[in-house]
């Protein structure tokens, strides 16, 4: 996320202003679909093209690669996103490698689902707290308690160990936490909580 995000309102900063804004939220919260496809779909897609899913992975976040490239070479935004977006990495491309990458790391549903879900959720909800003036402690103490709600629905629906939900989820928090100037926090919130999940996991698959 850029450094302009802690300087100026977001909505100011949109393509589109409010609208763009909405839509930028909106289009975020969507993304929960993608685990669902994903592992509901995902393997008859795969076989149906002739590929493997992980090759079927590969090539949407290749895909969503040269696309971006080709946007910045251009210069130019679209509906929902930042100004400042025409010159650095966007969020959306952020987003496609850092989800792209837990699908191709871990692709199991106790943790896939609670990496996506925490962003697609805990993100706009870390945004809109910030939006409305509340203090970064307050919002770090709300969102800890609303991403660890995601991570323990997932481990009554998938199973993700007890333990992993308690050290992680606080961990995705903090991680969307630093104002990087060109790395947003879609790829931190997912890549760092993503390191944690796999160096963890070989101690829970013993226990």
């Amino acid at each position: 996320m850029s450094e302009q995000v802690e300087l100026t309102n977001p909505v100011d900063l949109s393509v589109g202003g409010m609208s763009g804004h909405i839509f930028r939220r909106f289009f975020h919260l969507a993304m929960f679909i993608i685990p669902v496809l994903y592992f509901e779909y995902g393997e008859d897609v795969a076989e149906k093209v002739g590929m493997t899913l992980d090759e079927v992975v590969a090539t949407f976040v290749l895909v969503a690669v040269i696309g971006e490239l080709i946007r910045l070479k251009l210069g130019f935004t679209v509906f929902g996103q930042r100004e400042y977006e025409s010159k650095q990495v966007s969020a959306l491309a952020w987003g496609a490698l850092a989800i792209g990458l837990v699908l191709l790391i871990t692709p199991t549903k106790e943790y896939a689902y609670p990496l996506i879900f925490t962003l697609t959720f805990g993100d706009p909800f870390m945004g809109e707290l910030r939006r409305k003036g509340i203090d970064s402690r307050n919002v770090i103490l709300a969102a800890c308690v609303f991403v660890l709600g995601i991570w323990l629905a997932c481990w009554y629906v998938f199973g993700t160990p007890i333990i992993v939900c308690l050290i992680v989820a606080p961990i995705a928090v903090l991680a969307e936490t630093p104002r990087l100037r060109y790395i947003d926090d879609n790829a931190t919130m997912l890549l760092i909580p993503l390191a944690a999940v796999v160096t963890l996991e070989p101690f829970f698959n013993i226990m």
